[in-house]
């Protein structure tokens, strides 16, 4: 990155984050990595190590500044602040490919499994681990989770919360296209806030895998007559929210997706947990 690059960067970046990003890695080259929804994020890279800068504006500020308190409570390496009306969040960068790109040879026709569906368990392990503590996720995402040496790390925790600890009033239930129907129900009619349990989580779970199999949504739109980019986010909730769309037919891999059907077709009582979905796994 040329030094001008570097330095209009860091002009978007809070001055107070940059600090805390080099008192941990000496100074710092800012690697932008994402710039949505009022929310940017950068990869800071210094002599003594690298760490994941957030900062948001408007409801990006909100939504970073409740990540903060997430970290907070979880008793999570790091540090945040706001500064001129701008929320940042400095954590860990955590080096690894992401479930998706775990994936990847999957997608690609490779046979040789075994490697994948050991990272599918420990996804699964890791996101039980969560649900021991009390807490869901609440935005499982292909992406937000990296496979570490050390294990698989849950990312992008903002709307992650346990009781005690109320669900954002702006949280609409995560990704659409991976939402729980009975999740999609209550957003749908209005639930404020919506509070995704478990259960709902183990859907998401199974439908990230899903995804990351086959590289599309668990759910057949077009068998449904449905076009999402035409429903758009609250379309596709209301979709979701009657159970009626059928799952993808393809199989490339059947044996897992035969599992994960399992977790995506029944009632949120009947679903396993994500340690039992981690087990069955465990023994494709």
């Amino acid at each position: 990155m040329s030094r001008e690059h570097r330095a209009a960067e860091e002009q978007l970046c809070p001055y107070d984050a940059v600090q805390a990003a080099e008192a941990l890695c000496g100074p710092v080259v800012l690697e932008p990595v994402t710039d949505r929804r009022g929310s940017a994020v950068w990869r800071a890279v210094g002599p003594n190590g690298a760490v994941a800068v957030k900062a948001g504006e408007g409801d990006g500020a909100l939504v970073t500044a409740r990540e903060g308190e997430v970290a907070d409570r979880l008793g999570l390496l790091g540090t945040h602040g706001v500064s001129d009306g701008v929320a940042w969040l400095v954590t860990p960068w955590f080096d690894g490919p992401s479930t998706r790109e775990v994936f990847a040879p999957v997608r690609a026709g490779d046979s040789d499994r075994a490697a994948v569906r050991v990272a599918a368990v420990d996804l699964c392990r890791a996101v039980a681990d969560l649900h021991a503590r009390g807490w869901v996720h609440a935005d499982l995402q292909p992406e937000h989770a990296i496979h570490t040496k050390d294990g698989v790390r849950l990312i992008d925790l903002s709307w992650a919360w346990r009781p005690g600890f109320e669900p954002s009033e702006m949280f609409r239930g995560g990704i659409p296209h991976l939402l729980a129907p009975e999740l999609a129900a209550a957003v749908v009619a209005g639930v404020r806030p919506a509070a995704p349990s478990p259960a709902a989580e183990v859907y998401t779970l199974a439908g990230v895998l899903w995804t990351c199999i086959t590289g599309r949504w668990p759910l057949d739109y077009e068998r449904a007559g449905l076009l999402p980019r035409e429903l758009g986010a609250a379309g596709v909730r209301e979709a979701i929210a009657t159970g009626g769309i059928p799952l993808d037919a393809d199989r490339p891999w059947p044996e897992l997706q035969q599992l994960l059907e399992g977790a995506l077709l029944a009632p949120a009582g009947e679903r396993p947990t994500a340690a039992e979905l981690a087990g069955q796994i465990s023994d494709v």
